[in-house]
């Protein structure tokens, strides 16, 4: 049978499809653009957008059993109709810990309203799914990338903020692990990275992989806002704004999942900055 991941070209998708590729699987990956996918060879690249209703076909489910869900802004919940009329009976979903609800900060933010409503599209159709929550993403962090690239400072708010950034390639090998091994059925793990770091120390980490000492300078959060909102909509600049300023006194916690799923801790953030090293150094 096949495995189809959705969302197969993103940071995620990507490393999953490898793992998945590498245990045996036969794997179904789809992308909007199939030509740019560079995806393991052996690899059935489908080519088409999930946001459309025109994309569901019969087709695109045939043979497939597992299924991983990537959050799309739009359109989960037509394509997870569509897969279990397909005959997809087990599925992993790609959520977010503010999907909890377990802090005020979460309740109402654009994150928990878009992942529990695509955490919804799957648990109200079936009861055969995981749920994977991972926490904020080391890939944020490539936010820092331009800056550091040009010999700028870095700045940020809340430099004494804590949070356990998760490495991609964690998340996916938890997802390969929930899709390949039973026993996940209506389950949720929370995912974190396996240390929380201040802003400060996340900055030094990335120096130390590069090589050099990083400036980074305290703004505050009107200044923040106004140095990103012609790229960031509002209501993310609140929402990362809020998460900042708890966990100044309360750090993001360490959550078990990565070894829950996976037998093994999380990979470290200096492992993250080892394998982004071109993103910050350009060469």
């Amino acid at each position: 049978m096949t495995i189809l991941v959705t969302g197969a070209t993103g940071a995620v998708g990507r490393h999953l499809t490898g793992a998945l590729a590498a245990a045996g699987e036969k794997v179904r990956a789809v992308s909007r653009e199939p030509r740019k996918a560079g995806l393991p060879d052996g690899v059935d690249v489908v080519g088409a957008d999930l946001t459309a209703s025109s994309a569901l076909t019969a087709d695109l489910f045939d043979g497939v059993d597992r299924m991983f869900v990537f959050p799309f802004e739009h359109g989960v919940d037509d394509l997870i109709a569509a897969a279990v009329a397909g005959g997809v009976r087990r599925f992993v979903v790609l959520s977010s810990l503010a999907a909890a609800g377990e802090f005020p900060r979460d309740i109402g933010s654009a994150s928990y309203t878009h992942h529990r409503a695509v955490e919804q599209a799957v648990t109200s159709r079936t009861d055969a799914w995981t749920i994977l929550r991972p926490g904020t993403f080391a890939g944020n962090l490539l936010s820092w990338a331009w800056p550091i690239k040009a010999g700028l400072p870095i700045r940020a708010p809340f430099l004494h903020s804590a949070q356990a950034p998760i490495h991609e390639a964690d998340v996916a090998d938890a997802a390969a692990a929930a899709l390949l091994h039973d026993g996940q059925q209506s389950r949720i793990h929370p995912l974190t990275g396996p240390q929380s770091l201040t802003r400060i120390d996340q900055v030094a980490t990335i120096g130390a992989g590069i090589g050099r000492d990083i400036p980074l300078v305290e703004i505050s959060p009107d200044e923040f806002r106004a140095d990103v909102a012609r790229f960031i909509p509002e209501d993310i600049i609140t929402m990362l704004l809020d998460y900042w300023s708890d966990t100044v006194t309360e750090p993001d916690r360490v959550r078990p999942g990565v070894r829950d799923l996976t037998g093994r801790p999380g990979r470290p953030l200096e492992q993250w900055v080892r394998d982004h090293r071109p993103d910050f150094t350009g060469a």
